[in-house]
């Protein structure tokens, strides 16, 4: 029961982080190429939940769900998907706090262990074919 409460508490705290801070994706070789926002809302312009938007649209070539783009294919150098990738995305805050990379890559170091990052991680292949349900059961 004890560890039950524990696991509640820090459910709730990690629920408030994600929609207290903005996080943001920023990729390439110098993490400079902005890639969308995290956990901004689904119609937000920069959300990569928004699959109209160029962060979240399976077509953009800045969309971590475009399976045939740099930032989103399985063999894509700067692709978190990619499990060899030296460069993934940076998950970063609005005031530039670095929170690790986004990445499937086991070996690279200050690989993200935020609850959405290993979310995202697990079910990328099952996310980029309803971005939108995904939102819904994430943070809804």
């Amino acid at each position: 029961m004890y560890y039950k409460k524990i696991f509640i508490v820090l459910s709730l705290f990690l629920c408030c982080i994600f929609h207290t801070q903005t996080l943001h994706l920023y990729g390439g070789v110098d993490q400079k190429e902005y890639l969308g926002c995290l956990n901004c809302d689904n119609f937000d312009k920069n959300s990569i939940w928004n699959k109209f938007s160029d962060y979240g649209n399976v077509f953009s070539s800045k969309s971590i769900w475009n399976a045939y783009g740099n930032y989103g294919s399985t063999y894509g150098p700067y692709s978190p998907w990619n499990s060899y990738t030296s460069y993934p995305p940076a998950i970063l805050d609005q005031d530039g706090n670095f929170f690790g990379f986004l990445t499937l890559n086991p070996y690279k170091s200050d690989r993200s262990e935020l609850e959405l990052a290993l979310i995202l991680c697990k079910h990328h292949e099952e996310i980029k074919n309803d971005v939108g349900s995904w939102y819904e059961r994430l943070f809804r």
